[in-house]
């Protein structure tokens, strides 16, 4: 269970994983054949950032989903101020069981989530969802070098994700899963510091604030480390964003 100090830090903040608007468009476009006003799910939207970033991409209607009630209401509050309120629906679910019939969505877009619930076991579960010819459009962390050149320090830094595996075994799972890959990349450190500037800029603000509190400022360490982290290990690691098609049974 996450700890009052995890959201001390992230509270407020625009994103709650690596990504940023570029990878976003950059992944959107890769998808061709969408309807006028596409029926769009995003799964373990937190914040929203990317969830604005396909509002402004497409005239479609996003469901939201997240667990987290304080990320959805910073959700709807940046949709009304951007003049999105009206196609933007934000839903408090979980992702491994989400309150929708088969065939509603035209794309399903998840951010640095699908691991919560085992990525295979995710873009499985939610094929479902989409229609005939439906969009998948997800981003997970992978080693971005065969996992036996990937040194023991590395491995001990990600020891809470040891399914990890490589950019061609994420493939492989989105590939057994149903779907026709139709591009990928890599997110570049730009996307990353997206993410991790404002934290670390968070960091060192609730340094000052909890001067003198020693069990505190260790569990505020925590989350400077995993900036140290990448700092360290980038080089061997990233997120693979995959856009992929629901393939049909003769595909």
């Amino acid at each position: 269970m996450l700890d009052e100090m995890f959201w001390t830090v992230h509270s407020g903040l625009k994103r709650e994983g690596p990504g940023d608007e570029a990878s976003a468009r950059r992944a959107f476009a890769a998808i061709h054949g969408l309807p006028p006003r596409p029926a769009v799910l995003d799964v373990g939207c937190g914040p929203g950032g990317q969830t604005l970033t396909l509002a402004a991409l497409t005239d479609g209607t996003i469901t939201a989903v997240d667990n987290h009630q304080p990320f959805l209401d910073d959700l709807a509050a940046a949709a009304a101020t951007q003049g999105f309120a009206d196609r933007i629906r934000p839903l408090n679910a979980s992702m491994a069981a989400l309150p929708f019939d088969g065939e509603t969505f035209d794309l399903i877009w998840s951010e640095g989530a699908a691991y919560l619930m085992g990525f295979a076991e995710a873009v499985a579960a939610w094929r479902p969802l989409l229609k005939s010819g439906g969009w998948l459009a997800v981003s997970e962390a992978c080693w971005l070098k065969p996992l036996d050149q990937i040194p023991e320090d590395a491995r001990a830094y990600w020891a809470e994700y040891p399914a990890m595996t490589t950019v061609d075994g994420v493939l492989g799972q989105v590939e057994a899963a149903g779907y026709r890959i139709w591009d990928h990349f890599i997110l570049p450190p730009q996307a990353w510091w997206t993410y991790y500037g404002p934290i670390e800029a968070r960091v060192a603000s609730l340094r000052e604030a909890f001067a003198g509190d020693a069990d505190r400022l260790a569990r505020l360490e925590v989350h400077q480390q995993e900036v140290d982290g990448y700092r360290r290990f980038g080089a061997l690691y990233s997120y693979v964003f995959v856009v992929a098609q629901k393939a049909s049974p003769n595909d």
